[in-house]
């Protein structure tokens, strides 16, 4: 099954099918003169969570950057809950529900972990955000190091703690990048658990992922890139017939 072949991800029951949480329509983006994605189709079901594979240069984080517009030079069509982000600034994207979760967690090492998950301003995106007793209650760790340095959270709890403060902003769409990269096995299942708690809650979710054992099981649906390009899509109930496939595109 190629991209041009592949049945699109279904909305969750409930949700309107013609409103995608994200629809990305022939986007591309650069970086200077390098032509970094070429004609990247994908989207998001309301309610969904889907996963982006691919290896690392493949442009899985620069699909990200671009549809937060942190990449000033792309083309195409974006649009978010039904809104078209055509030049859309960050800070507005933000307000539309969208939550962007890098690589880089930005932990300030100055305040604990509770001022730094108190950090952000709430947004008026129409949802509310998670309170801070629903926050201890998806992340024990940060309820029992909450007054601890930021910086002296282990690497996985700052994971933890960067998407718990995204959490609390009203974001009901997450674009999560390589959250699992160089974690703990046991902090890499608390965080699927999360994210699984996070998606029966009705968040649509964006995974970026190299882990393909960690995202198997929790995406609906899955997208991988090779060179700017989306080469492969599949639903889950696809994956047994796919493991092959994936071992040689991705070396899992």
């Amino acid at each position: 099954m190629n991209a041009q072949t592949a049945t699109a991800p279904q909305a969750a029951p409930g949700s309107d099918a013609a409103a995608p949480a994200l629809e990305v329509r022939e986007l591309n983006a650069w970086y200077g003169e390098s032509h970094v994605l070429h004609g990247v189709d994908l989207q998001v079901p309301v309610g969904r969570t889907v996963c982006l594979l691919g290896r690392n240069g493949a442009g899985r984080s620069t699909t990200l950057r671009a549809i937060m517009g942190l990449t000033s030079a792309r083309r195409g069509s974006i649009r978010v809950f039904g809104h078209d982000l055509e030049r859309v600034p960050p800070h507005r994207i933000a307000s539309l529900g969208v939550g962007y979760c890098p690589e880089e967690r930005g932990i300030f090492a100055s305040l604990s972990a509770r001022e730094n998950l108190l950090l952000p301003p709430l947004l008026r995106t129409g949802f509310a955000g998670l309170s801070l007793d629903e926050i201890d209650a998806l992340f024990p760790n940060l309820k029992e190091r909450a007054d601890a340095p930021g910086t002296s959270l282990s690497g996985g709890e700052q994971q933890m703690l960067a998407l718990a403060r995204i959490l609390r902003t009203g974001a009901r769409l997450l674009l999560l990048d390589e959250i699992s990269e160089g974690l703990a096995p046991v902090i890499v299942q608390a965080l699927g658990r999360a994210i699984a708690a996070l998606r029966d809650r009705g968040f649509s979710i964006l995974l970026v992922e190299q882990n393909f054992h960690f995202s198997a099981r929790l995406a609906d649906y899955f997208y991988v890139m090779e060179r700017g390009r989306i080469i492969e899509q599949f639903a889950r109930d696809e994956l047994p017939d796919k493991r092959a496939h994936l071992a040689r595109l991705l070396g899992v």
